[in-house]
């Protein structure tokens, strides 16, 4: 039973799970500062815009409502990629680098792959449901955003942005499950994501640029080239970087939020500084290493910005 627990979070690449989650976070903490502000003043019980639950207490609340938003991150994070390896399971089992993976090594078989994408797609609607209306009329939008991933590279270059796209809508569908309602300071947020997200993709990317190529797939590296790849994913991080200047001017955030936003944009050059469009060896530290680090140095400096 271990093995088989273990086999699906390597499935789903559970651990990459860090990369969008700090901004969830960042979206709650900003919807729950913004509900505890209106329920002062109005002496408001309820989260949310006609939510199926009210909270008699909001402390209690709101540790209940985050394990719902975490819920949802885990099981919409889980069918993206539960799905993403079993619509590419031809591919990946012609590609070495991607041979060795679940359901092309036949750890896990691709009916069994499908039925989890199914049920991690339900239990988000579940959670969405019990979190607000608003979170879930708008949860099939989102799950068809993150499955449509799949399919982008077989037609379109852009995959990188829709993927982009997808863990984007961590912050603002945090905010959304506190406060019913868009604003735009965590859709700033979501645009770093973007971004942040789409540039760093395009890196992992050029691992594969021959691979795509010979099998007419589509990716920023195959269009491009490796070299002018690279320099659209540091356009990428350029805007990402401005946007979480443009955060703090427009929030008037202090000392914290600009020492976190030091480090992230410190981490963005990084990743830059070790990957050559002729020195690939090092991709995989880019891509974990220096993103995990910023995204959650980043998000704990933002949370010390608001408590501390």
């Amino acid at each position: 039973m271990a093995q088989k627990v273990k086999n699906y979070l390597s499935l789903i690449k559970f651990s990459h799970t860090i990369f969008a989650l700090p901004f969830a976070v960042i979206g709650f903490v900003l919807g729950a500062i913004e509900y505890l502000r209106i329920s002062e003043l109005s002496s408001m019980q309820t989260f949310g815009s006609n939510s199926p639950i009210h909270w008699q207490e909001k402390d209690f609340g709101l540790a209940i409502l985050f394990a719902l938003v975490l819920g949802c991150m885990v099981f919409a994070r889980s069918a993206a990629m539960a799905f993403n390896r079993y619509l590419d399971r031809e591919i990946d089992v012609k590609n070495p680098r991607t041979a060795i993976r679940e359901i092309p090594a036949g750890v896990i078989s691709p009916k069994n792959a499908l039925l989890f994408t199914i049920i991690s797609c339900l239990l988000f609607i579940a959670c969405a449901f019990f979190i607000n209306r608003v979170c879930f009329y708008l949860s099939p939008v989102a799950l068809f955003i993150i499955l449509f991933y799949s399919y982008t590279k077989r037609f379109t270059a852009l995959c990188h942005l829709v993927l982009g796209l997808g863990l984007s809508l961590a912050p603002i569908g945090a905010y959304l499950a506190v406060t019913g309602e868009f604003a735009w300071l965590p859709l700033m947020f979501s645009v770093v994501v973007l971004c942040w997200v789409s540039g760093f993709d395009i890196i992992y990317a050029l691992q594969d640029e021959e691979f795509d190529a010979s099998q007419q797939l589509y990716s920023i590296p195959v269009m491009l080239g490796k070299k002018r790849a690279l320099n659209l994913s540091i356009i990428l991080h350029i805007i990402a970087a401005c946007m979480i200047v443009i955060i703090g001017l427009w929030a008037d955030f202090g000392l914290w939020y600009w020492c976190g936003g030091l480090v992230f944009v410190g981490m963005l050059y990084h990743q830059h500084s070790i990957v050559s469009p002729t020195d690939l060896s090092r991709v995989n530290i880019a891509f974990m290493t220096s993103n995990g680090i910023a995204s959650v140095v980043f998000a704990a400096f933002v949370l010390m910005e608001f408590f501390l």
